[in-house]
């Protein structure tokens, strides 16, 4: 059953709620884990957790996730890239089709990898250093995405996560639905290629058979890490 524990919720997470739905699996986080990531991330995350928990919603569509947890896939996927010359990234949410979203120690919520498809989405203007305040800002607009911008569309352009849920069931934790064969060996996003895979392991191999594209070049680094 969804957790309806809270009695006083931010404000710009109730818009997240009014989108997603309240969570169907919930984590309580102890004290002295946010404690360990304060500095890290920005407040009004740590905030979210303490109240919210690591939490999935919308049937698994999303899910907010222990940044601990993917440290080494966030460190596989950016390895070579150059945004680890930038800022320090963690994971901090994903979806049910290995969508990370990445939120930098001085950047905010910049980053996000699409592993399906072997693409970084990453704007030079997002990955300038911020105070307190835009750090906390990042986090509030990340909430306010929608449930369209979590799913995948097929190759006539229609939903995948409902049909998929239907077919192959929900999703635990460590699970997610990935393309079988993989879009960037010449698979198809097709419903009949969807299965449940491991997510560490799935997005692991993904990684080693392609390089991620990014769309930032040479100067855009220089110039973010304060190079002439």
């Amino acid at each position: 059953m969804p957790w309806k524990g809270i009695e006083m919720r931010d404000d710009d997470f109730q818009v997240f709620i009014d989108e997603f739905g309240e969570s169907t699996s919930r984590i309580v986080i102890p004290q002295s884990t946010i404690s360990r990531w304060t500095g890290k991330l920005p407040a009004r995350l740590l905030g979210q957790w303490a109240a919210e928990g690591w939490s999935s919603h919308a049937d698994g569509l999303f899910w907010t996730v222990n940044p601990n947890e993917y440290e080494d896939l966030v460190d596989e996927w950016l390895d070579g890239t150059s945004l680890e010359e930038i800022d320090a990234f963690h994971a901090i949410a994903r979806t049910a089709f290995g969508k990370l979203f990445l939120c930098g120690e001085t950047t905010g919520q910049s980053v996000m990898i699409n592993c399906a498809t072997n693409s970084i989405f990453a704007l030079p203007k997002n990955l300038k250093k911020k105070d307190d305040r835009r750090l906390d800002i990042s986090i509030r607009s990340f909430f306010c995405l929608s449930k369209d911008s979590c799913d995948l569309d097929d190759e006539d352009g229609k939903p995948l996560f409902g049909r998929t849920l239907k077919k192959l069931g929900p999703l635990a934790s460590d699970e997610m639905y990935g393309f079988e064969p993989a879009i960037v060996l010449g698979g198809k996003m097709r419903l009949e290629n969807l299965h449940k895979v491991k997510l560490d392991q799935h997005l692991s191999m993904l990684r080693q058979l392609a390089a991620p594209v990014l769309p930032l070049s040479r100067i855009d680094i220089d110039t973010l890490i304060g190079k002439e």
